[in-house]
């Protein structure tokens, strides 16, 4: 059997009393209603939304011939590229600026592609307008910090302009709806959410990780919110794109971001994720795209059945976890009688080491149940500490 390894377990941060960490549902008042008009509408589509175009608009040339290969397919509504690269560092590729927008216009022109760029100034704003690019998207870098969104909203106001808003560098889904509500508010009707994955400082396969349970989260707090996925800059591997694409559509996003090249290995940034426009063809075409709801009365009544079924075990987990909520509160006690500290950690080393091999012997995975140990760790020392201190 594998051997355990504690080094990366986390010891979390008990007693802070900060609400944030919960991650609240959040009823926002204007995005609660039917004011989000959905791109199928706006864009005149019925399938998925997508949007290609490469990680950066680096010559006139570059740009018309990654348009011509995408446009052939006729499968893609957008063409993106970068005008202004937000880059980590100076001196490297930061995008040619405003003489960009008009090879832009010469997409829409030649090809019939609508566009969309990245703003991040008022400035950015202006000139995209100036130029007609039909989507404007708020990026990671800048969904991160509420003044420079609210500069962009307020430049915003009284234009019927679609907004595509990426979630925040790092995973904090509060920051993403305030973006989003905040264009909102502006006015902007034609909204849809961009997830583009989370800074993760552990090292994984992935450069941003795609942490979907914050998807999910966003998804359940604004439902009417159309949702689309941004595999490219997840995978920072062109090789990951096809696995992350599809895993994407199957949780429900409604589209699909992809950095498309002439020539990918001459791109001046982010050479390592972006595909030609003939491999986004073929990558399109392996994608299922699976379906919400079935018509068939049979398949809807097997479902319901084992939903049935699933809802009768989660009340038997909830039954046993008041049960053990009530061994907490006596545990608690007992400590607070006997004057002994609420953390103990050979016990907590002892329920990960144990939880694992029980849950690998039954074929669970180790990593789900050790977050699932550390749920409830939590709050068995959130109530050991309300015991004590009340």
């Amino acid at each position: 059997m594998e051997a355990i390894n504690f080094t990366h377990v986390i010891i979390p941060f008990f007693f802070s009393n900060s609400k944030e960490t919960s991650l609240p549902l959040i009823h926002s008042i204007f995005l609660s209603d039917s004011t989000i008009i959905h791109f199928r509408d706006w864009l005149g589509i019925n399938g998925p939304l997508l949007i290609a175009g490469p990680c950066g608009a680096e010559s006139e040339a570059q740009v018309i011939e990654t348009a011509r290969g995408i446009s052939a397919s006729g499968k893609v509504a957008l063409f993106r590229a970068g005008i202004w690269k937000p880059r980590t560092r100076p001196n490297s590729f930061e995008g040619v600026g405003e003489e960009a927008l008009k090879w832009l216009q010469r997409v829409k022109r030649e090809f019939g592609l609508k566009t969309t760029v990245e703003v991040a100034t008022s400035k950015h704003v202006e000139l995209a307008l100036k130029y007609d690019v039909d989507v404007l998207w708020i990026g990671a870098r800048t969904t991160v910090n509420p003044f420079s969104v609210q500069e962009i909203a307020d430049n915003l106001r009284g234009c019927d302009v679609p907004v595509l808003v990426k979630n925040p560098v790092h995973a904090d889904v509060h920051l993403w709806v305030g973006a989003i509500e905040r264009v909102r508010q502006a006015g902007v009707q034609k909204l849809i959410a961009v997830h583009r994955g989370f800074y993760n400082p552990r090292q994984t396969k992935f450069r941003n990780d795609p942490m979907w349970e914050l998807v999910i989260e966003l998804k359940t707090q604004l439902p009417q919110l159309p949702v689309v996925c941004d595999p490219s800059h997840i995978s920072g591997n062109r090789n990951l794109l096809q696995s992350t694409a599809q895993k994407a559509i199957d949780l429900g996003m409604e589209g699909l971001m992809i950095e498309t090249h002439f020539n990918p290995e001459a791109a001046l940034s982010d050479a390592a994720q972006q595909i030609t426009p003939l491999q986004l063809n073929t990558l399109i075409d392996s994608l299922i795209f699976r379906h919400s709801y079935s018509d068939s009365k049979e398949f809807r009544d097997k479902l319901q059945e084992l939903r049935n079924s699933i809802d009768e075990l989660d009340e038997e987990l909830i039954l046993l976890l008041k049960r053990r909520d009530s061994l907490i509160e006596q545990i608690g006690t007992y400590k607070k009688e006997h004057h002994i500290t609420i953390f103990q950690l050979e016990r907590w080393m002892e329920i990960l080491r144990t939880r694992s091999v029980s849950a690998a012997e039954k074929g669970f995975p180790k990593d789900f149940i050790e977050k699932l140990c550390l749920l409830l760790h939590e709050e068995s020392i959130r109530r050991q500490n309300e015991i004590l201190n009340s």
